[in-house]
C-alpha cells in the first residue's frame, strides 16, 4: 500500500467534508451516490461560485436545516421550520457537514459539491455579528468517481472516494476555501470505505477491496504506517466518543484509542454493527446491531452500546425496530433511537436502561430499498429534528421536556436531513 501522503493545492476548487455525526449515516454496504465517469486526473473542478447576495445582519445566530428530496434540496429555518430555499439538483443526493458550521458537502453525480447554507457569524473580540444570505450551490466541487463517507474530527475533514480509494483531508475551518491545502492519500484498492483525520496528522482509514473489507490502517503525518488491524471483517461506519474512535464490524466493533486498536467481540458469531452515533461528552458509542447475515432486510430490535474506556459491548432491547437513520445523541450524551413505533426512545448509555419514550410520529415500516425515504433523526443541541416522509412532514422536539416545538408540512417528501448553526465563523463563500 502506498504510504507517502501527497500534498496538493486545491487551486480553483472547493474542498468538502462529513457527522458523525452521524454520521451522517450510510446504507448497509451500499454505494453512497451514483458513479460518475472518471476524470482524467481525478483532481478538483473549478470553483464557480454564484454572485453572493448582500447579507442581512441578524440579532443572533440563525440555525438552518437542509433536507434532500427526489430532485433537489430544501433549506429550512431550524426554529420555525419555514422554507428558506428550494434548490433543484437532479439525481440521488446525500448531505454531509463540512465542519465550518456554514457549508455542506452534497454527494452527487461527479463528486462532492458545496452548498453554502447562508448563515454564519463573524467574531469581533468580545462580541460577534451574525448574518444570513440566500443558500446557494457554489459551483465548487471535489471530483470523486463515487463520493462516499465524509468525516469531521479534531478540526480535520476527511472524505473518501469509493471509486478510487482516494482520501482527501483538509482543515475544517477552510473546507470551503478555493485554495485550501489538502493532504491526499491513496488506499491499496478502491472500496466502500471511510477515513478519519486527527489534529496530530494521523489518519485512520479502512482496508479492503471491491469484494471485501477487512480492517483498518493508521498512518502518521508523513504517511508512515503506525499500526493496523485485520480483526474487523466488513468494517463500516465510524463514530467518535470522548477520547476514542469506534468502527463497526460484522462480529462486533474495533476501538482506536491511545494509538492502539482494541476488539469488542459481539455475543453472536455474526453480530454486525454498521452505523454508529458518538458524543463528545460520553465514552460510550451507540450502534445498530444485526444478526441475520442472509436477510434481505433485517429489522433489528436491539442496539449496541460500546464503552471505549471499559472496552465492553452490551445490547439493549427496544420495543420496536429502527433503521440506519434512527440513531442520535442528546446534549448530555443520551442515546436516542427513532423507532418504527413512531416514538423517540431515550437510553442511558452508561446504565444501558431505556429511560423514556416520546411519541413523535405515526408508526412506520422501514422500506426494503435503502435509498427510499424513511423517517430520519437529526439532533442539534437539545433539539431533535424528525422527518415523516409519507406525510411530507418535519418536526422538532425539545429533548428536555419531550414537547413538539414546531411542525411543518413540506412541498416534497424529505429524505436525508442535517443542518448548520450559523454561530461559528462561516469560512469561505
Amino acid at each position: 500500500m502506498p504510504t507517502d501522503p501527497i500534498l496538493r493545492r486545491l487551486r480553483g476548487a472547493a474542498a468538502l467534508t462529513l457527522t458523525a455525526t452521524v454520521l451522517t449515516a450510510c446504507g448497509p454496504d451500499a454505494t453512497p451516490a451514483q458513479p460518475a465517469a472518471p476524470t482524467d486526473d481525478a483532481t478538483h473542478r473549478g470553483h464557480a461560485a454564484a454572485d453572493a447576495a448582500t447579507p442581512t445582519e441578524q440579532r443572533r445566530p440563525v440555525p438552518r436545516l437542509v433536507t434532500t428530496y427526489d430532485g433537489g434540496l430544501l433549506v429550512l429555518d431550524a426554529e420555525s421550520l419555514e422554507q428558506v430555499a428550494d434548490i433543484p439538483l437532479d439525481g440521488y443526493n446525500r448531505l454531509n457537514p463540512v465542519g465550518d458550521d456554514r457549508h455542506l458537502a452534497v454527494s452527487t453525480t461527479g463528486g462532492f459539491q458545496i452548498l453554502d447554507v447562508g448563515t454564519w457569524g463573524d467574531e469581533h473580540g468580545d462580541h460577534a455579528h451574525h448574518y444570513t444570505a440566500p443558500p446557494t450551490l457554489t459551483g465548487g466541487a471535489l471530483d470523486a468517481e463515487i463520493p462516499g463517507h465524509v468525516v469531521v474530527h479534531d478540526g480535520r475533514t476527511a472524505f473518501f472516494d469509493d471509486g478510487t480509494g482516494r482520501i482527501t483531508v483538509v482543515d475544517s475551518r477552510k473546507a470551503s476555501a478555493p485554495d485550501a491545502d489538502a493532504r491526499v492519500l491513496d488506499s491499496a484498492h478502491a472500496h466502500h470505505g471511510v477515513a478519519v483525520g486527527g489534529d496530530d496528522g494521523h489518519v485512520v482509514s479502512t482496508l479492503g477491496d471491491t469484494d471485501s473489507r477487512t480492517g483498518l490502517l493508521v498512518r502518521d503525518s508523513v504517511g508512515a504506517e503506525v499500526t493496523r488491524t485485520d480483526k474487523c471483517p466488513g468494517v463500516h461506519g465510524e463514530a467518535a466518543a470522548r477520547d476514542a474512535l469506534v468502527f463497526g464490524c460484522e462480529d462486533g466493533a474495533v476501538v482506536y484509542s491511545g494509538g492502539r486498536f482494541s476488539k469488542l467481540e459481539a455475543p453472536d458469531a455474526y453480530g454486525r454493527i454498521g452505523n454508529q452515533a458518538g458524543s463528545p461528552v460520553s465514552a460510550v458509542v451507540l450502534g445498530d446491531y444485526k444478526t441475520d447475515e442472509n436477510a434481505e432486510l433485517e429489522r433489528p430490535e436491539r442496539v449496541s452500546l460500546m464503552d471505549t474506556e471499559e472496552l465492553t459491548l452490551r445490547l439493549v432491547d427496544l420495543p420496536a425496530s429502527y433503521s440506519f437513520r434512527s440513531l442520535g445523541r442528546g446534549p448530555q450524551g443520551e442515546a436516542l433511537v427513532l423507532g418504527t413505533d413512531g416514538r423517540l426512545h431515550v437510553i442511558d448509555p452508561d446504565a444501558g436502561d431505556l429511560v423514556r419514550s416520546i411519541d413523535v410520529i405515526d408508526p412506520w415500516t422501514e422500506p426494503v430499498e435503502w435509498k427510499d425515504p424513511r423517517p430520519t433523526l437529526y439532533v442539534r443541541g437539545g433539539t431533535a429534528y424528525i422527518t415523516e416522509p409519507v406525510a411530507r412532514r418535519v418536526l422538532s422536539v425539545d429533548l428536555a421536556t419531550g414537547a413538539i416545538v414546531a411542525d411543518a408540512t413540506l412541498p416534497h417528501a424529505p429524505d436525508e436531513l442535517t443542518g448548520v448553526g450559523g454561530d461559528s465563523p462561516g469560512g469561505h463563500s
